[in-house]
């Protein structure tokens, strides 16, 4: 007598066109990375969405489900002509986004570019590709400290624009502000656009780039027909590691921005440190909420399958 387990298999094997043993050993290979997956990311976004529902007071988080939190966010909005201290900081949060995706492109597709094309050499690629990654193998706070000497009243640019004459007293716009933030986060998360570019760069077929050029295309034709939509995979998979890690980051916007500077993760971090957990839960969710709309968003562009 067979069982409904062995008939299933045995189904789902036939008609998938593999042995029921291949199909059983496929299972099993998955299953540890399925255990990880779902007991480091499933099992605490879970949890997460279950405090966001939950109610506290000064002492303790009470169990239970409502919505208190998710109103106290938006408390306030839509009553008057501003708009509420909740949207200005998730706007600030994307503008942050924006900004610093906009910037790490143009720098990560110009790196990329050059070393892809300009340098023919393989082995000067692999050097340069290494003197990319060199900022990497200091901590993000040093890398963000070592910009205080220089940006800062008395930094050694100021002292260089004073001591040419270009200005007449320091500048103070240059630390502590929306500049320095971008600027750290810019030579923070470069390296996550210049990465997938390139590998999409290095793929491209150079007949395609020669017969281009016979065909009388110049080298911006060249750039804007041929390789820009062949690299439109690596450019996808750059954005979203980007703007997926600027979402949350609270750390480069508390040091740069000299704790004067709100964003989404700085709230969280500031709720969770008052014990304010379910407040905190809930602004993750809509952040995450956000962060996959803009994933869907831009991976409807592209199929991210071929490049992986």
């Amino acid at each position: 007598m067979i069982s409904p387990m062995s008939a299933a298999v045995t189904q789902s094997s036939v008609g998938s066109g593999l042995p029921s043993g291949r199909s059983l050993a496929a299972w099993w290979q998955a299953l540890p990375l399925t255990l990880v997956f779902s007991l480091f990311f499933l099992v605490p976004l879970a949890l997460v969405l279950m405090v966001s529902f939950w109610d506290y007071n000064q002492y303790e988080l009470i169990p239970g489900f409502t919505f208190k939190s998710y109103i106290a966010i938006f408390e306030g909005c839509g009553s008057g002509d501003e708009l509420c201290t909740t949207f200005k900081t998730y706007l600030s949060t994307l503008k942050f986004s924006a900004l610093v995706w906009l910037i790490t492109l143009l720098v990560g597709f110009a790196v990329s570019y050059f070393l892809a094309f300009c340098v023919r050499s393989s082995g000067a690629q692999t050097l340069l590709f290494v003197l990319c990654t060199i900022p990497f193998w200091t901590s993000n706070v040093i890398r963000m400290v070592s910009w205080v000497p220089l940006l800062g009243r008395n930094g050694l640019v100021n002292q260089a624009l004073v001591g040419s004459g270009l200005v007449q007293q320091p500048v103070e716009w240059m630390l502590f502000s929306d500049f320095s933030v971008v600027l750290a986060f810019v030579h923070l998360y470069t390296m996550f656009m210049i990465v997938p570019i390139f590998n999409s760069m290095m793929r491209i077929d150079r007949s395609l780039i020669e017969a281009a050029s016979d065909a009388g295309a110049s080298a911006w034709q060249t750039l804007w027909n041929v390789i820009v939509p062949l690299c439109r995979t690596g450019i996808i998979i750059g954005s979203i590691f980007v703007i997926t890690i600027v979402m949350g980051d609270f750390v480069t916007i508390g040091v740069m921005g000299g704790q004067q500077i709100a964003s989404v993760g700085k709230i969280i971090q500031v709720q969770a440190s008052y014990l304010q957990f379910p407040l905190a839960a809930a602004n993750a969710i809509i952040l995450l909420a956000i962060v996959l709309m803009i994933i869907w968003a831009l991976t409807r562009l592209v199929d991210i399958r071929k490049e992986l």
